[in-house]
């Protein structure tokens, strides 16, 4: 098992992308922290490792807000004593152009998406110092390749890819290694969100999976398997990069029908 008596804290994990991490963690062997603002989803995670035989406990988690980011890290390690790897999933995203945006739909935004892995990032540190542990940070393909509506999350995504290379370099002298994942459309919460917003869902979806090389949409577990590669051993000289899960997406112009 790659992640054999480790702990790791997955945030965001209540669903989607987030939950199939958590699940492949535990399949790996970490007893997994699932971290949600939505303790309904979180629980629902933590039952399903359970019953694959894997240890998980379940925390309600805003990580916009410091106090609860800071409540979350207490009781992991009040649960289970040290932190080797922490997995900044949580995230929001707003369907809308700029103008159409709120002020409050903004801040929140930029609050989830890079205030809550600066947030997270920053109460584990001290007990990834001690482990030598490492940070993933789920950034995305639109950190470098854009689509319409999602100006804002464009920018958080981008931001992560940027944040993730200078907490590489701040922190590796402590053997802290930082990493970012940057998945094109994967089967989950946020993508099924940007095809409501479009005009024709099905049709946005039918032409999502054509934009990938290999034609069709990622699974949440095929993330999972890249997050497991990047949390462990396998890895150990692997920092300050964004690893694309991709498809092919982004990579040159789709080919024809």
């Amino acid at each position: 098992m790659k992640l054999k008596s480790r702990t790791a804290i997955v945030t965001g994990s209540g669903n989607g992308i987030g939950r199939a991490c958590a699940q492949e963690f535990a399949k790996e062997g970490a007893a997994v922290v699932v971290a949600d603002v939505n303790l309904r989803g979180a629980e629902e995670t933590a039952r399903l490792i359970k019953e694959a035989g894997g240890k998980a406990l379940a925390i309600e988690t805003d990580v916009a807000d410091p106090a609860s980011v800071e409540k979350m890290v207490r009781k992991t390690v009040e649960a289970f004593a040290q932190i080797h790897v922490l997995l900044n999933n949580a995230a929001v995203q707003v369907n809308k152009n700029i103008e159409d945006t709120t002020f409050e739909e903004w801040n929140r935004q930029m609050a989830v998406n890079l205030g809550g892995t600066f947030l997270c990032s920053k109460y584990c540190l001290p007990f990834l110092r001690q482990t030598r542990g490492n940070i993933l940070n789920m950034a995305s393909v639109n950190g470098f390749f854009v689509e319409p509506i999602v100006a804002g999350y464009c920018a958080t995504k981008a931001g992560i890819v940027g944040f993730t290379k200078a907490m590489a370099i701040d922190h590796g002298r402590d053997g802290i290694r930082v990493n970012c994942i940057c998945p094109g459309y994967i089967d989950s919460g946020l993508a099924e969100s940007y095809f409501q917003a479009q005009a024709d869902p099905a049709a946005a979806r039918a032409s999502a999976g054509k934009l990938h090389a290999l034609w069709r949409i990622g699974r949440p577990q095929e993330v999972g398997r890249v997050a497991v590669f990047l949390a462990s051993d396998d890895a150990s000289f692997v920092t300050a990069s964004s690893y694309n899960v991709t498809g092919g997406f982004g990579s040159g112009i789709a080919p024809l029908d």
